[in-house]
């Protein structure tokens, strides 16, 4: 059964012949995965830094603006001619030549920039096929690549935002999160908090001290989003023990924190940048500790103790426990993760060995319905199916859950109830039975079900698939069955 439990519950799903390759020691092969900091780079052609990636989308914004203008221009221009044509024509009495080809329409002009596809979605796209195509398919159990779906989530950005953070969503995650999911959570806070797509996302770039050098006029203001979701969202938790004067102040600490994007300008284009002419000048204080007017090194101090934080510990380690083991896991479990951090110093791979090595995360019991997300790797995994990005993004999308686009801060939820809703049960049936039309011929949903389920297996769902008319009737029930749909 612990086999089973690490690929499905803890992995990404069992593919052929995975439970028989960990048989013999399916828990210890599962904290290798820890201790060897074992999580996949994303690798591809258009996978740049968010800094190149920055610079890229600047000149594509200045190229479609060129165009569009260009033939908006065009179109007067030969409008114009026409008509004077025809006015010199009539004088003449002359009636205009059949010939003449008419003028360009005013509702619709020639817009070169419509048939350039949209760069920000093109890099989405890259993004989700070096993750659905590449990174899922490569471990053998991928607890770290479950845990790079957890920590997107966790700290989450939406592409729906805008062209920033469309363009920059995957360098986010591969430069702010995967670097530090086995690190300490004190770095990754410090990374996601400075990267350029969380300060797009959460305004902070437009945060100005009311006192600053920058805010002479003071017609500019303090934002507080950022302040607000990294106390509420990324730390303490709502519950955390702190107060609005609290974020009030957080907020005044981070300004300045920016990116840099005057391409006129010699300069770091598209990396963080401290302004110290927008940054509230003073001392602050945030949950009864003081910190000195240092700069951005005051923002630092006051994240690296939220990391700390006994309420941060506690939040991270009920998330941990209820997108891994239930919706509602065992307060023991929960304390004992949030021991293991306070002991380490933040410490994530202690803090992860700490869950696993607790009995109460083995409860064979499957009772976390997985989201659309974990549903559709599992299946793309355990099939080998390799459908094109666009198709999984519009499968997400249907599903509910589309990619990096949350409808707001505080990501997707983690809660069973919030997929097993009528309609989404009836999209995961429409999307079972897609990708099991494109399962190679050579698979045997009978043999599928007994290789990738193991002792998992009902008798149920044995019989189901048996008594099914085709092989992709056979894989659609598979797919739809509880021991899939549930870790």
């Amino acid at each position: 059964m612990d086999a089973a439990l690490c690929l499905w519950r803890f992995g990404l799903g069992a593919r052929q012949g995975d439970l028989q390759a960990i048989a013999d020691d399916p828990r210890d092969l599962l904290r290798s995965e820890v201790t060897e900091h074992a999580v996949p780079i994303p690798v591809g052609p258009q996978l740049h830094s968010s800094a190149d990636l920055m610079v890229s989308l600047i000149a594509f914004n200045r190229q479609v603006k060129a165009e569009r203008e260009k033939p908006a221009v065009t179109a007067v221009s030969v409008e114009k001619a026409m008509t004077e044509t025809d006015n010199r024509m009539d004088k003449a009495g002359m009636a205009a030549a059949p010939t003449m080809p008419p003028p360009m329409s005013k509702d619709k002009p020639a817009d070169v920039a419509n048939k350039r596809p949209y760069l920000p979605q093109q890099i989405l796209l890259a993004e989700v096929d070096a993750r659905f195509n590449g990174t899922v398919r490569q471990p053998l159990i991928g607890f770290g690549e479950r845990l790079a779906m957890f920590w997107a989530n966790h700290f989450s950005v939406a592409i729906g935002k805008g062209g920033d953070v469309h363009m920059l969503a995957g360098a986010f995650e591969r430069e702010a999160i995967r670097p530090h999911i086995f690190g300490n959570f004190e770095d990754m806070l410090v990374a996601v908090e400075t990267h350029p797509a969380m300060l797009f996302f959460l305004d902070n770039q437009q945060s100005i001290g009311p006192n600053s050098p920058a805010n002479k006029n003071g017609k500019r203001g303090l934002n507080e989003n950022l302040a607000r979701e990294i106390m509420e969202l990324h730390t303490l938790g709502v519950d955390g023990g702190y107060n609005q004067a609290d974020v009030t102040e957080l907020a005044r600490i981070i300004t300045g924190w920016t990116v840099y994007r005057d391409e006129n300008r010699p300069g770091p284009v598209g990396r963080f940048s401290f302004n110290a002419n927008s940054h509230e000048p003073g001392d602050h204080a945030v949950m009864g500790i003081t910190y000195a007017d240092a700069g951005m090194e005051q923002g630092r101090r006051a994240l690296r103790d939220l990391a700390h934080h006994p309420s941060t510990a506690r939040h991270l380690a009920f998330k941990l426990a209820r997108h891994f083991v239930s919706d509602q896991p065992p307060v023991a479990l929960v304390t004992k993760i949030a021991a293991a951090y306070t002991k380490s110093h933040g410490d994530l791979a202690a803090t992860y060995l700490a869950m696993l090595d607790a009995e109460e995360a083995w409860d064979p019991t499957l009772k976390k319905l997985r989201p659309p997300l974990d549903f559709v790797t599992a299946v793309l995994r355990s099939s080998d199916v390799k459908p094109k990005p666009e198709q999984i993004v519009s499968v997400l999308k249907a599903l509910g859950q589309p990619f990096w686009d949350p409808s707001g801060p505080n990501g997707f939820s983690d809660v069973s109830d919030s997929w097993g809703s009528s309609e989404g049960l009836a999209t995961r049936i429409d999307a079972a039975s897609l990708f099991a039309h494109q399962v190679g011929g050579g698979i045997d949903p009978r043999d599928f079900v007994a290789d990738r389920f193991g002792p998992l297996l009902t008798r149920e769902t044995a019989q189901a698939v048996q008594r099914a008319e085709t092989k992709p009737q056979g894989l659609t029930m598979a797919f739809l069955s509880p021991e899939f749909q549930r870790r």
